[in-house]
């Protein structure tokens, strides 16, 4: 079997509005020696039929077809099927510039276990949105890469995304990582393995400027809904989370240990917060009751585990969280609707 240098995996679910413009966008990319693992996830629109239209035009273009299973097990899939040194993720709706794949390729030392991360615009309607990740622009190795990774969990805006898309990762990186994937989780999966993974790396870049992949802003997307089932949803993530660092930090001092899992209950507060975003944007009959419902489970720990708060947003979601309250239930419902009318 011809190994390429790298698959891009396209997880594939009625996508089919969007689909020709997101393959073609990886078919025509300056750099071909690669692979592109299209998973079609149980689609039943024309998706598939689409799929299969590009493997008979373009031999580097597999088809995987599997019964519906959500996007985790879809981009799983994909990776058991592909060869390549190296993975690329892009989803459906979503296209990539041209130069895209050579240009992180050209920053690959091909010895280490490593990450290679460009940059992203939201493609919203007309208003395009460039954005990129906090970290600064370098090669972090050694020290340097170990002072990022105590520092991937608890922030307000996390140092580097956590999307699987907008990078170029070892194949080992994501192998060897996949067992740590809970498939009950919808919000936040990919947490799942690049959490893992960037802990895991030897070799961490991030190129400067470079806003080569291209999200789609879908509005009909779940992400962008009410999810009644967000908040237990995030329970399970937090657990993925801890037992993440528990198997990558079990031969660690205990300080060392002691701070991760510190850091795990900081980033659960900011999951916390969408949580109670979620519900006060969009439960009209009872995010007042659930979001006490909520406060109330977590109380110990949201008052134990204190965070920095800049945004004006966040600020008020951290106040009710902390003081779920008839005043700060009803002026954070009015800034919803304020902010999403």
């Amino acid at each position: 079997m011809l190994q390429r240098t790298v698959s891009v995996i396209v997880p594939v679910y009625n996508a089919a509005a969007y689909l020709n413009k997101c393959v073609e966008s990886i078919v025509n990319q300056s750099f071909s020696d690669m692979e592109i693992i299209l998973v079609d996830d149980g689609a039943t629109d024309e998706s598939p039929a689409i799929c299969e239209a590009y493997a008979r035009r373009d031999q580097r273009v597999k088809v995987v077809h599997k019964e519906n299973g959500g996007l985790m097990s879809a981009w799983m899939a994909g990776v058991t099927k592909s060869t390549g040194e190296y993975l690329c993720f892009v989803d459906s709706d979503d296209w990539i510039d041209d130069c895209m794949i050579e240009e992180l390729i050209k920053s690959a030392s091909r010895g280490s276990k490593e990450v290679i991360c460009c940059n992203f615009v939201i493609e919203k309607d007309t208003v395009r949105s460039p954005q990129q990740h906090k970290l600064a622009p370098g090669i972090y190795e050694g020290k340097k890469l170990i002072e990022v990774k105590h520092q991937l969990l608890g922030n307000e805006e996390r140092e580097i995304s956590f999307s699987r898309c907008m990078k170029l990762i070892s194949r080992d990186l994501i192998e060897q990582n996949m067992h740590f994937c809970d498939q009950r989780i919808k919000m936040g999966e990919d947490v799942n393995i690049i959490l893992p993974a960037l802990l895991d790396a030897e070799r961490l870049v991030i190129l400067e400027k470079a806003y080569y992949y291209h999200y789609y802003y879908n509005q009909s997307s779940m992400v962008h809904k009410y999810d009644e089932g967000l908040y237990d949803n995030i329970k399970v993530l937090r657990q993925v989370i801890i037992k993440v660092l528990e198997g990558k930090y079990k031969d660690a001092d205990l300080d060392e240990r002691k701070e991760m899992l510190q850091r795990a209950d900081m980033e659960y507060i900011f999951l916390l917060l969408l949580a109670v975003k979620n519900e006060a944007r969009g439960n009209q009959e009872g995010y007042r009751h659930n979001i006490k419902i909520l406060c109330g489970e977590e109380r110990e720990l949201i008052q134990n585990t204190p965070v920095k708060v800049e945004t004006k947003a966040n600020r008020l979601l951290y106040l009710t969280l902390k003081h779920p309250n008839f005043f700060s239930l009803t002026l954070l419902r009015m800034a919803m609707l304020i902010y999403y009318r």
